[in-house]
């Protein structure tokens, strides 16, 4: 389930398509074009065994035209700096499109965290941390979960920036333990999101979820999530993939038992009829959820893509490529920057808790969080029909009108 690479060019082709739509010219799109900073790290790291490691980080951020950077740290072999740059962009313009006074931002190791101990691991969180103190903050750049980190990761690099600063800033890290200062809904947010998105634009065609089939592509916190809500609605979710494997039922999977399955043996493989994750991909369903890594549709298969609906559930599933192709075919994609967008807003919202020491119930946070992804979606849809366009388009020309209007008005310094 290796994801295909990204690609610079692919973004700046999307968002050309996207001028006619919006007042952004050129000379305009020429800010977006360069990430305000990427860095380098070397990491060395003492192992288990006292041998000595070193690992290669990276952290872009790319705009702060609207707010303070935001954007997760992924754990994952093969991580570059260029992948961080054109992810950077995209978080800049999904924090526009859903309104935050955020900018976007990304950074990794390159590392393996299933060859590492617990130990090792640690001390490979902390070094990253310990380098890019002095150009992370609250005020500056927040550090959020991605792949291969998760909430005990950001409890490590709030607590390593807490000791080299001397200070108790929570809103340096979001996706935190909630002990730490972290918020509600931060697993769920991603996955009930694009969920609601999907129903939303199929409610917009005149469709429903009532028994609409679903494959879920990655059965994480995220896949798992919208499996759960689509499920919750009506829809037959009859295929799932992770890892290790992938499991089919024509009737509609048990997602409890499901889930039970895969805490106990580690993977969804054998629950139910077996197939092949790139099978998942290529069932005949009404939606198709992807919810694993970028590149998961490229160029290689997207022929084989049969699903009415694919839904980006994470950042970049669909490369422009494969995009073109599934449109031509009369597949409707519904992009990362509405579906996806639950993830940048429960972040914002446990930010926005800590700068003010004042925390909601769950039940409100689950409340803002839908409110700010129904006005995302409706803005976006809105500019759609208005401009007779795809929703990918749309929401780029929503974003590059929010972002130009931010650096107008901000001026060039000096």
């Amino acid at each position: 389930m290796r994801a295909s690479g990204l690609n610079w060019q692919g973004l700046m082709e999307q968002l050309r398509q996207a001028l006619p739509h919006c007042e952004v010219t050129d000379q305009s799109l020429a800010y977006f074009k360069y990430p305000k900073r990427t860095v380098s790290v070397n990491l060395p790291v003492r192992m288990d065994d006292g041998s000595i490691r070193v690992f290669r980080g990276y952290r872009t951020v790319h705009s702060t035209s609207r707010g303070p950077s935001m954007g997760g740290v992924r754990l994952r072999e093969g991580v570059n700096a260029h992948e961080c740059e054109v992810l950077a962009a995209i978080m800049t313009l999904k924090a526009a499109v859903a309104d935050l006074p955020l900018g976007g931002a990304k950074g990794g190791v390159d590392v393996d965290p299933s060859g590492l101990s617990p130990h090792e691991l640690e001390g490979v969180v902390r070094r990253y941390t310990s380098e890019l103190v002095e150009l992370i903050g609250h005020n500056e750049d927040i550090l959020a979960p991605d792949v291969g980190s998760d909430a005990q990761a950001m409890a490590w690099m709030l607590d390593t920036y807490n000791e080299n600063t001397g200070t108790t800033s929570n809103g340096v890290v979001v996706g935190k333990p909630i002990p730490l200062g972290g918020s509600y809904g931060s697993k769920d947010a991603r996955g009930r999101s694009a969920a609601l998105v999907a129903a939303r634009v199929l409610e917009e065609r005149g469709e429903s979820l009532g028994r609409a089939k679903v494959a879920v592509y990655g059965f994480g916190d995220v896949g798992r999530r919208a499996a759960q809500t689509l499920a919750a609605q009506g829809a037959l979710v009859i295929a799932v993939s992770d890892q290790d494997g992938a499991t089919f039922a024509s009737a509609g999977l048990d997602l409890d038992a499901l889930s039970a399955y895969r805490e106990q043996h580690g993977s969804v493989a054998g629950f139910a009829t077996d197939i092949t994750p790139a099978e998942v991909t290529e069932l005949d369903v009404d939606v198709l959820m992807l919810a694993y890594d970028y590149g998961t549709v490229n160029a290689g298969n997207a022929h084989a893509v049969r699903a009415r609906y694919v839904v980006e559930a994470t950042n970049r599933a669909v490369l422009p490529e494969a995009e073109r192709f599934l449109t031509e075919a009369g597949v409707q994609v519904i992009p990362d920057l509405i579906a996806s967008i639950g993830g940048v807003v429960v972040n914002y919202l446990e930010w926005v808790q800590d700068a003010s020491n004042f925390f909601w119930t769950e039940e409100e946070i689950e409340a803002a969080i839908d409110q700010r992804v129904n006005v995302a979606v409706s803005d976006v849809m809105g500019v759609a029909r208005t401009r007779q366009t795809d929703l990918r388009t749309a929401a780029y020309a929503l974003a590059l009108n929010r972002l130009h209007n931010a650096t107008v008005m901000r001026g060039v310094y000096p």
